[in-house]
């Protein structure tokens, strides 16, 4: 699996999060930061990864556009990742590198749900 740049993550956030289809000019509108050529490159890019694939051509207005997708889901991708890291250096190292890198609040939210529920089923496992 190919890493992906910070624009390319940024992206596929937005794809993930929409959970559907989307035009260029709806990534751009989803975040104001990126700009038509920076997306359009970023698309091109993560279609050559294999990240992304063309959902349809689908009208803009008067012209047609072309909806992309994710192949590939987050918890793939984070997996992916994750598993690439630990074997580079211990388990534990790599899946704090990928905790202190995290932005979503969300995110860390639901990994201090997973991490609670882990620890209670061990700790009903010792009695």
């Amino acid at each position: 699996m190919k890493n992906l740049s910070d624009r390319q993550l940024e992206v596929m956030n937005i794809l993930w999060e929409q959970k559907g289809p989307m035009i260029a000019s709806q990534i751009l509108d989803a975040d104001c930061e990126l700009n038509i050529n920076t997306v359009q490159c970023v698309l091109k890019g993560l279609i050559k990864k294999e990240y992304i694939e063309v959902a349809s051509i689908v009208y803009s207005g008067t012209v047609l556009a072309r909806s992309y997708q994710a192949v590939i889901s987050k918890e793939e991708y984070l997996q992916n990742l994750y598993s690439e890291c630990a074997g580079l250096s211990g388990s534990e190292n790599a899946l704090v590198a990928l905790i202190k890198q995290e932005k979503d609040i969300k995110v860390l939210d639901e990994l201090e749900k997973t991490i609670s529920e882990v620890k209670e089923r061990l700790k009903g496992r010792k009695l």
